[in-house]
Parts: structure tokens; sequence; C-alpha cells
């Protein structure tokens, strides 16, 4: 893939910012100008185009690129690959009735996880899983119709998670060909997902450069 130098074409670029404006124009203005900037052209090179579904893809020099787009609540994030389908999804982390929610829609183990957490945790500990399973159904284009919410997604191996800490993407349990992960963002006041599949095995995908541009902030 053609990109600038350095650019790794197995990573994936996260992109998040909080809003106050049009969320949706400043999500596709950033996703337009980060693809222009990795790949190293103008940003009249790459456009913005859906499938019928409503799923985004580049088009011009874009094409190289899968992206992903959510935004709601005052946040927005992106995620552009060269690798594989991707999804994201972003949450506000707030007060939910965490553990009825858990109940109600999450498998055994991951409600187990929630309901084990301490109480101030238990709606970030939900949001963590709810971002990987958004972002896993992004990833595979069907959102979360077809049990999207009964798919189980990785849990993390320690928490609370550090901010700072990587996030890897790993392997659904049950299945190879598909990676999620998620990491706190804006000091633990936002949890953001990220998925990926087909050729998308953990060692192909080593890194999750997530940042925060100056771009669509504010401040």
């Amino acid at each position: 893939m053609k990109g600038r130098p350095g650019h790794d074409p197995d990573s994936v670029t996260l992109l998040w910012c909080v809003t106050d404006g049009d969320e949706r124009r400043t999500a596709h203005a950033l996703l337009l100008r980060s693809a222009a900037g990795l790949l190293g052209v103008r940003p009249s090179e790459v456009w913005l185009e859906h499938e019928p579904g409503g799923r985004p893809y580049l088009g011009g020099a874009g094409k190289a690129l899968h992206v992903s787009v959510t935004h709601g609540r005052g946040v927005l994030a992106v995620a552009l690959t060269g690798r594989a389908p991707v999804g994201v999804d972003v949450e506000a982390v707030r007060p939910l009735r965490a553990e009825a929610m858990a109940r109600a829609w999450l498998g055994p183990a991951e409600t187990a996880w929630v309901t084990g957490l301490p109480e101030a945790d238990r709606s970030a500990g939900f949001l963590w899983l709810w971002t990987q399973k958004e972002s896993v159904g992004k990833a595979l284009g069907r959102g979360l119709r077809h049990g999207g919410m009964s798919r189980e997604v990785p849990l993390p191996a320690r928490w609370p998670v550090r901010e700072d800490a990587a996030l890897v993407p790993r392997p659904l349990p049950g299945t190879a060909d598909v990676v999620s992960g998620a990491g706190l963002v804006g000091a633990g006041r936002y949890v953001v997902g990220v998925a990926l599949r087909g050729d998308a095995g953990e060692e192909a995908v080593r890194v999750v450069r997530v940042r925060r541009p100056a771009f669509g902030a504010d401040g």
C-alpha cells in the first residue's frame, strides 16, 4: 500500500475526540484528513462513500484502506487500517444498571465478570464489552444482528486497565479470524473498542495506535 514513510499497513490507526458541534460532519472530516495523511496524498484525492446499508468506505486513493466511524454523546472515533475490515465504537462512561443489563444480554462468563467487579467499576466494565461487540458487528458488516450481543469477546487480562496500556486486539473465544480489544481514554471518561476480521490474526495486528488529534477536539 502506498503511504508516507514509516507507515505500517499492518497497524490500526484509531483516532478519537470530543466535540460540541456536528458529530457526523466532524467525524467524516477527521476520517478524510487522516486517510490522506496515512496515504501521503492530497485530501482531494480521498472521498467518502457509503454502501447501501450505510457502511462507510473510501473512494479514490482511499480504496487502499478499510475504515470505520462512530459518534454519539459528544464523542467520536474513526479507525483506519490497510489490513482487514475494521469496526470501531466509543461510549461515554456513565451510570448504568450494569448488573441487570449484563444478566439480560451477556453470556454467563461475561456476566460473571461484570457482576464480580466493584460496583463503581461495573458500568465501565459493561461498556468495555459493549464497545467490542459493536465493533465486531461492524467489522463483520452486520451490526448486533444475528446474536451479536451473545458473541463473546475477550475479557481484559487485568482490571482496572491503565489508560496508557497498549490496546492489543485478541481473538474472540472460539474463533481465530476475528480479533477485538478495548481501551480507556479521556482520563477514563470514555471506552473505545476496535475489531478486525479476515486476515487479521493476533500476530498480524501488532499495533493499534490510539490518539486524540487536535482537529475536532474541544480542548
